[in-house]
């Protein structure tokens, strides 16, 4: 029976983590439904972006007060996982603040209390986001897509943070009396004494006992959860930063690129030596699949931009920023993302349940992302710059483009005038040629 605790704690962590890894190998699938893509260029610079944005949280600043709360939350992130690494060595063999017995028990009483102020500082700044996200009615926190489950998400993970903080405190709390009356001295808990010494010193030695092991164990059952809770949540950027940020575009914003098809079929017409009868490859090769131009469904996206739409944080700085959002027009870049990341997982709910993906009728285009939408944007990259996590929605919004115009011919009117007056005058404008230095003589 002495083990019972012991076997319990390894029962859960082999349930715990293997659900986590399973939700994460369905992610995985879900990305690789997209085209392959090589962003492995410069991998210097990636890791130094990575290591600045990702790591350093250095675009996040950009709005001081969210930014450094968000640091401070994000430290909390760390404490979980220094905290989930002793917690699991001391289930398993039954020993109690393992760390202490490497580092020593004085550089432990030194870890311990920086924890204990990170963690009250956590508490402080999931307070101020709850608050800011429930009732300060912040525009971008409080915009029609958020309506719903992504708003109830936001709230729950603040919720489960300051859980877990508490739990974290009355445990230490629980010991710092416990080492007052006799107690190994293992750890310095300053913050929980301060906080919870006056009601602890009351309690019996017993009762505290209890206390610190449901402490401890909520602590623990409560990252599980937490784990397999991101599965469902936006606060897959917890993870999903790091790659993302990685293998994000490192070319100028604005630069687009060229279909490969389109290039070689302008490099056929332009060579004088080209046999002009010549089958094209797809009808040359009877098994290929002709390519298709631009985006219509996710499919038609690359990995990068899949792993783009599981990397949003829903902070809408992008949208806050667009010029086509803020004057009225249905656009918003969040949304885009968050369709995306719909669509994708509504093609997994599919394979899951047939084995493969069954044509269900449905596509991101018209479906969950609107023509309307699209085009308004102005291409301006805003929502581009404003992305803590180098997330890129106007690649996915020129690409849904280019299948408009060049698979359907489905171009605004204002549009296919342009394009007509630039092939048939080399100039937007609709004047002959002749006329194109009239204006010099003014």
């Amino acid at each position: 029976m002495q083990y019972l605790d012991n076997i319990l704690f390894v029962i859960l962590t082999i349930i715990g983590f293997g659900l986590f890894f399973k939700g994460m190998r369905e992610i995985v699938r879900n990305i690789k439904l997209g085209k392959k893509i090589d962003r492995t260029d410069n991998p210097g610079e990636r890791w130094a972006t990575m290591a600045r944005v990702a790591l350093g949280q250095g675009k996040m600043v950009k709005r001081p007060v969210a930014g450094i709360l968000h640091i401070i939350v994000y430290l909390g992130f760390i404490i979980i996982n220094l905290e989930l690494l002793e917690i699991i060595i001391d289930g398993v063999f039954g020993t109690k603040r393992f760390l202490a017995s490497v580092v020593g028990v004085q550089a432990y009483g030194v870890f311990t209390a920086i924890l204990e102020v990170l963690a009250i500082l956590v508490l402080v700044s999931v307070t101020v986001f709850f608050i800011r996200r429930n009732f300060l009615h912040i525009r971008r926190l409080n915009m029609k897509e958020l309506f719903g489950w992504p708003k109830r998400d936001a709230s729950w993970i603040l919720v489960i943070e300051f859980a877990l903080m508490v739990a974290f405190l009355a445990m230490n709390a629980a010991d710092a009396e416990l080492i007052a009356r006799g107690a190994e001295p293992l750890g310095n808990f300053p913050v929980s004494t301060l906080l919870l010494g006056s009601v602890f010193s009351g309690v019996g030695s017993q009762m505290l006992h209890l206390i610190e092991q449901v402490s401890w164990w909520f602590h623990f059952v409560g990252i599980l959860f937490f784990m397999n809770y991101l599965y469902y949540s936006k606060h897959l950027h917890i993870i999903f930063a790091f790659p993302n940020t990685w293998f994000a575009n490192l070319k100028p914003k604005g630069e687009f690129n060229n279909l490969e098809s389109v290039t070689a079929e302008i490099k056929l017409m332009m060579d004088p030596n080209a046999d002009p009868y010549a089958a094209p490859p797809s009808e040359a090769d009877p098994n290929a699949v002709p390519a298709k131009f631009g985006a219509e469904d996710i499919f038609d996206l690359n990995q990068v931009q899949l792993l783009n739409a599981y990397s949003c944080t829903e902070c809408g700085r992008c949208t806050a920023v667009c010029p086509a959002n803020i004057t009225g027009k249905k656009l918003s870049p969040r949304k885009i993302m968050m369709d995306t990341r719909d669509r994708l997982e509504e093609v997994g709910r599919n394979i899951n349940k047939n084995g493969k993906f069954v044509d269900d009728g449905k596509k991101l285009l018209d479906d969950h992302i609107t023509r309307e939408e699209i085009w308004a944007c102005t291409t301006c990259n805003a929502c581009v710059e404003a992305c803590p996590v180098l997330i890129d929605p106007l690649s996915i919004i020129v690409e849904m483009r280019r299948f408009l115009v060049m698979e359907q011919s489905a171009a605004p009117q204002e549009l296919n005038l342009m394009m007509a007056n630039v092939e048939n005058n080399a100039a937007p404008w609709q004047y002959s040629q002749a006329d194109r230095l009239n204006w010099t003589n003014e």
